[in-house]
């Protein structure tokens, strides 16, 4: 019994060390220097192993098989050193500093040793195709060069060369190595803004690339380019030269494919798709963002996360369109430091339009943002649009002492977030504003006071629909 114990800790024993890799480096000018290797999961990064160089700067590093995929060594200057983490594959590097990659020699490691490669070759067969293109469009444009036929075909020949030349070198790795994913995604990636400005007969294609894309699949989430992979494919659109309505278009198209997608993996669902939601709304691509808010909250599917499904459901009740709740004033309202009764509730307040903002004093965007109104409060009142400001302030005295120099109505209960005209706008974040007619019929949800400015001037003050 015991020897057939001691076979089986020595099995056990074996397949633990063969499930572990690693990453020998020799870097004397690191000496006695802390080493980290950071791997990547989905939008974050996280240490799998760190030491401490000897005096020869040599180091020994661990990562298992959760760890396959992208990573990065760094020493105490931070600067990073791109390196695959791939099973059976123990990685030796050495050279002067992980900081200069051009002084990093690949001893061994197979997949590192091609990465490394098309890492140097790619971006000079792009260069030298961006001056080939430079020269295409002179001898098809210029006069002076129209009539030079063979010319023109001979770019167009070396054009193609150097296309299958990367094309080939992508062809002959093995399929079922990490670096056969991570490559044409990465080329994808680095692409997008010479295809726009430069190669804009490819756009359509690239757009096909990214929606054909698996966004649950694992490899992308281990590459650091998830991030990456997202906002590329939305910013092509964003520049593909279209019209914004058509720009709205193919974005809900690309927004279907994702979903779809992403449906068969609740956890990356919450995650990918809040993550574009913000993406969206930060660059003020709201009709995009609606489309998708609308879509996950029709999803039957996935279960979306309580705060997320709060922030979306936003724009199902306040869309433009919707007559916006009214708003009673409880509690202290104030105006230019005084106490008035001017209105009683948001439907008394006579003006062609109000902008209602929420927002508190412990908002460290807020003072800016109603600093900025106060600015402007002036000529938005001259062209009939009034300013109700609801604080969430849940202390009397910091929102009298916030609002004392306010010339708009402002207002209140002192109740936080359990504020009633809070929970009916559905407002998860502040500074939230929202612009109504007299009617309370929403008409924009402003990003920024800027933004709502831009609005006033275009509109009001220019007269323009």
């Amino acid at each position: 019994m015991k020897k057939l114990f001691n076979v089986i800790f020595l099995v056990l024993l074996s397949v633990i060390s063969y499930s572990q890799n690693t990453i020998t480096g020799t870097f004397p000018a690191l000496a006695n220097q802390q080493v980290k290797l950071t791997g990547f999961e989905g939008f974050s990064a996280y240490t799998i192993d760190k030491t401490k160089t000897n005096e020869e700067g040599v180091f020994t590093l661990s990562f298992a098989s959760k760890d396959y995929g992208m990573a990065y060594l760094a020493a105490e200057d931070e600067k990073a050193f791109i390196v695959i983490l791939a099973p059976y594959e123990n990685l030796v590097l050495e050279g002067e500093a992980l900081a200069f990659p051009q002084t990093v020699t690949i001893v061994s490691g197979r997949q590192n040793q091609l990465f490394e490669q098309y890492a140097n070759e790619h971006p000079r067969r792009e260069q030298a195709l961006s001056a080939w293109d430079y020269l295409e469009r002179i001898y098809t444009m210029d006069s002076l060069f129209v009539n030079q036929q063979d010319a023109r075909n001979a770019i167009k020949e070396e054009k193609q060369r150097i296309k299958q030349e990367d094309e080939a070198f992508l062809a002959e790795l093995d399929p079922d190595t990490y670096v056969s994913w991570f490559l044409p995604v990465r080329r994808l990636v680095s692409s997008v803004p010479t295809i726009a400005q430069y190669r804009t007969a490819e756009i359509p294609d690239a757009i096909a690339a990214f929606r054909n894309m698996d966004y649950t699949d694992s490899r992308l989430y281990k590459s650091g380019l998830l991030r990456e992979t997202i906002e590329a494919h939305f910013w092509l659109i964003e520049n593909s030269g279209r019209t914004l309505d058509s720009v709205f278009i193919e974005m809900n198209v690309s927004i279907d494919h994702m979903v779809e997608n992403l449906v068969t993996d609740e956890k990356k669902f919450n995650e990918i798709t809040q993550y574009l939601f913000n993406l969206l709304e930060q660059r003020s691509l709201f009709g995009a963002s609606e489309y998708l808010a609308l879509k996950i909250l029709n999803e039957v599917s996935c279960t979306v996360d309580d705060n997320f499904a709060n922030q979306l459901e936003s724009y199902r009740a306040m869309k433009v369109g919707n007559i916006a709740p009214d708003i009673v004033f409880t509690g202290d309202v104030f105006q230019n430091g005084q106490s008035v009764k001017t209105a009683a509730s948001l439907s008394e307040v006579k003006a062609e339009y109000i902008v209602v903002v929420f927002g508190s004093s412990w908002c460290p965007m807020c003072p800016q943002e109603l600093s900025a109104i106060k600015r402007v409060y002036d000529k938005w009142k001259k062209h009939g649009v009034e300013v109700v400001y609801v604080s969430l302030d849940e202390n009397q005295s910091d929102f009298a002492r916030s609002v004392s120099t306010y010339p708009f109505i402002s207002f209140s209960d002192n109740k936080g977030w359990e504020t009633p005209s809070a929970k009916d706008y559905h407002v998860f974040a502040t500074p939230t504003l929202f612009l109504l007619d007299q009617t309370r019929k929403i008409l924009l949800r402003p990003h920024s006071v800027r933004q709502m400015d831009a609005w006033v001037d275009w509109v009001l003050v220019e007269g323009n629909n």
